[in-house]
């Protein structure tokens, strides 16, 4: 009878820990599911610097335009004339969203300006240009 006594508060000692996993791998997978993904433009850019700035929420639309003048969209190098189909394609994912160009300090403006007038003939009317805080 003491074998049995003693099996017995072994079980009873002995924590199951199923539940516990499965309440941990359903927060994995609802963490997961629900984190925001950070959008990159596929180059690093040296960006200006700024002694005011705005810091935008909902920056759908991100370009880079490098000191070669080479403007990065989504990972992918775009010709100038090819950006506002790009822009119009990213819109139409996320009609909130705003255009934020990321522009190296050796940058042209001309290239800018061509992101920003592309926009703007798309009716985006937020467009915003990053830089460093001073």
């Amino acid at each position: 009878m003491s074998r049995n006594n003693q099996k017995a508060e072994e079980e009873a000692q002995a924590i199951d820990l199923t539940p516990m996993l499965d309440v941990v791998f359903i927060m994995l997978i609802f963490f997961i599911v629900t984190a925001t993904f950070i959008k990159e433009t596929g180059i690093e850019v040296n960006r200006p610097e700024a002694t005011t700035a705005d810091p935008k929420e909902e920056a759908a639309i991100l370009i880079a335009v490098n000191a070669n003048n080479e403007i990065w969209i989504d990972k992918q190098q775009v010709d100038k004339r090819g950006v506002r189909a790009q822009i119009e394609r990213l819109q139409a994912e996320n009609p909130n969203g705003t255009v934020v160009i990321q522009a190296d300090q050796g940058a042209d403006m001309e290239f800018v300006i061509a992101i920003t007038e592309s926009a703007r003939e798309l009716g985006i009317t937020n467009v915003a240009v990053s830089t460093e805080e001073n």
